[in-house]
């Protein structure tokens, strides 16, 4: 019986969708690239934008194979669509390649797989079976934005997307806001492209007049932007956010 591979979790620049794109270089750890350019079988969160930033990995660092002769799966819709962080879907199946002796890459459309993304299932899976599982350095857009928030990051939550529905939204804010100020614990939450002026008016239409209020978007990109103040301040603000750049929202006191 062959020793199994590794899972190595490779994280993917934040520039996914952006124009134009930051080199690779600028942003990745050299030893993480060269760590991906070895990998010859990959689960992905979607085929086309792995092979794409693989395609950017080759520039740098040779691939061990090319891209039209590697082993790349998605993941199922239905785990982009719901997640797979509750235990729903069970990935076994897709660590067949690292049971028969193969290193294996998780990747994601961007930062760290299973962090705010699709792939925890794998990753616990791997554990289940006995696989290794690497986690190569990369950034992470929730850490970064953190750090740079001035909000506590000794205690966190990362509370994933706020409810479209707009009374839902804001009650969920309130519930927030509440736990943030009760407790002193920052609560971070994401939203996709081309609805964030409506999450930032409903933020500043909920939020009390002393509560803190990030944000950080484009993060690793030339236009990237981090901004703190209070809920009363940035009223009296242009809104910081350009409707259609990646941006990770921080509520604390």
């Amino acid at each position: 019986m062959s020793t199994p591979g590794k899972l190595y979790l490779v994280p993917a620049p934040l520039d996914f969708g952006c124009e134009p794109q930051v080199p690779l270089a600028h942003v990745m750890p050299d030893a993480t690239l060269a760590a991906a350019a070895r990998l010859t079988h990959w689960v992905c969160e979607n085929a086309r934008s792995a092979r794409a930033y693989l395609k950017r990995v080759h520039e740098l660092h040779p691939l061990a194979l090319p891209l039209q002769e590697m082993s790349i799966t998605e993941l199922p819709r239905e785990v982009h669509k719901k997640g797979d962080h509750a235990g729903n879907f069970d990935a076994r199946p897709l660590l067949a390649p690292a049971l028969a002796g193969h290193d294996l890459g998780l990747v994601s459309e961007a930062g760290m797989p299973a962090i705010a993304d699709p792939g925890s299932s794998v990753v616990k899976a791997a554990h289940e079976l006995g696989v290794e599982v690497v986690a190569l350095p990369g950034p992470v857009s929730l850490l970064l934005a953190l750090a740079a928030s001035g909000l506590n990051g000794q205690n966190f939550a990362f509370v994933g997307y706020l409810p479209q529905d707009a009374a839902e939204r804001g009650k969920r804010i309130r519930e927030l806001e509440s736990l943030a100020l009760k407790t002193g614990q920052t609560q971070m939450f994401i939203e996709t492209p081309y609805r964030n002026a409506a999450l930032w008016q409903a933020l500043l239409q909920v939020l009390q007049h002393n509560t803190r209020l990030s944000v950080s978007s484009g993060l690793t990109l030339p236009q990237a932007a981090s901004r703190s103040d209070t809920a009363k301040n940035w009223k009296q603000k242009p809104n910081p956010l350009a409707n259609d750049t990646p941006a990770v929202f921080l509520i604390g006191r």
